[in-house]
């Protein structure tokens, strides 16, 4: 199990990291609910705030997965494997979401970052996890690589999240001074 000892800084600032990142997104959840048409906010929880704060805690999620004092591989291969297949249904549920927003039409930039980022992201976590147990060093990296793109995805998005909000989205009348 020294394969996973190496891996222990690496795995403890993705953890934390991904806390830290998903209690932000509870304030940013809650600048929301305070500035949006309550119809608007429904969608776009559902939409686009759960999914990121679901990528933060999925990294958290295998950081502790990584950390625990396994006796073989094979426990971690096999919730790996089933997170990164979970990953990828529910970013399929996403894109599903997306295409039937009503107040809102996602752009390319939305699909690439809210759908593909992270298709890819589970994707590499599925196979990391399948691979942990036969080829763990390798497996190691392509799990740290899907990890790591959640987290940038996650803060991506969330500076979307917030960055709308600020503007007051689209068709938003302009402020009044």
């Amino acid at each position: 199990m020294n394969v996973l000892l190496a891996w222990s800084s690496f795995y403890v600032m993705i953890g934390s990291s991904a806390a830290a990142l998903t209690g932000l997104m509870f304030v940013v959840i809650t600048l929301v609910n305070r500035e949006m048409d309550p119809q608007r906010v429904g969608d776009g929880i559902s939409t686009f705030s759960t999914p990121t704060v679901a990528h933060f805690c999925t990294a958290l999620f295998v950081a502790a997965v990584l950390s625990a004092p396994w006796p073989s591989l094979l426990g971690p291969s096999v919730v790996l494997g089933l997170l990164g297949a979970f990953g990828v249904g529910y970013v399929l549920r996403v894109m599903h979401r997306t295409k039937h927003l009503t107040l809102y039409n996602a752009d390319l930039e939305d699909w690439i970052w809210y759908t593909l980022f992270p298709i890819v992201a589970y994707c590499a976590i599925l196979v990391g996890g399948i691979l942990l147990a036969s080829i763990p060093q390798q497996a190691l990296f392509v799990l740290a690589g899907g990890t790591t793109l959640l987290i940038f995805i996650g803060i991506r998005n969330a500076w979307d999240t917030v960055t709308f909000i600020a503007i007051g989205g689209p068709g938003a009348p302009p402020n009044s001074p």
